[in-house]
Order: structure tokens, then sequence, then C-alpha cells
């Protein structure tokens, strides 16, 4: 597959991470049990704000891979 492709494919999936992501986060900061706790609701926001970066290196890493010669 040539990097170009692979570069489309993995800024889509990247995108689709995001956003589900970022609506799984907001349906858990919802709940009762995070919502009263303020030391829970710190914890929670640092592990999903950066929790995202785990499952997007794989993609980062197969889009800049050099094509074969």
């Amino acid at each position: 597959m040539a990097i170009r492709t692979r570069k489309l494919l993995g800024t889509i999936f990247l995108l689709i991470l995001v956003v589900v992501w970022s609506l799984l986060g907001m349906t858990v900061a919802q709940t009762p049990w995070l919502a009263n706790s303020g030391l829970l609701q710190a914890i929670f926001y640092v592990v999903a704000g950066l929790g995202w970066v785990l499952p997007a290196m794989p993609i980062v890493s197969w889009m800049s891979r050099p094509d074969p010669t």
C-alpha cells in the first residue's frame, strides 16, 4: 500500500478514534459516581485526555512506514 493511501486511511481512523473516544468520555463523565467527586473527576479527565494516545500510536506508526521498495 502506498504511503499516501496509508496516510488517508490513518487520518480517517484517527478521526473516528477521537470522535468515539470523546463520546465515550462524555458518557462516563456524566455518571453519578464520577460527577459527585472532584478527585475522581480530576483523575478521570487526565486519563481520558491522555488515554487516546495509546491506541493512536500504532496508527501513526503504521501511517509513517516507508513504502516497500
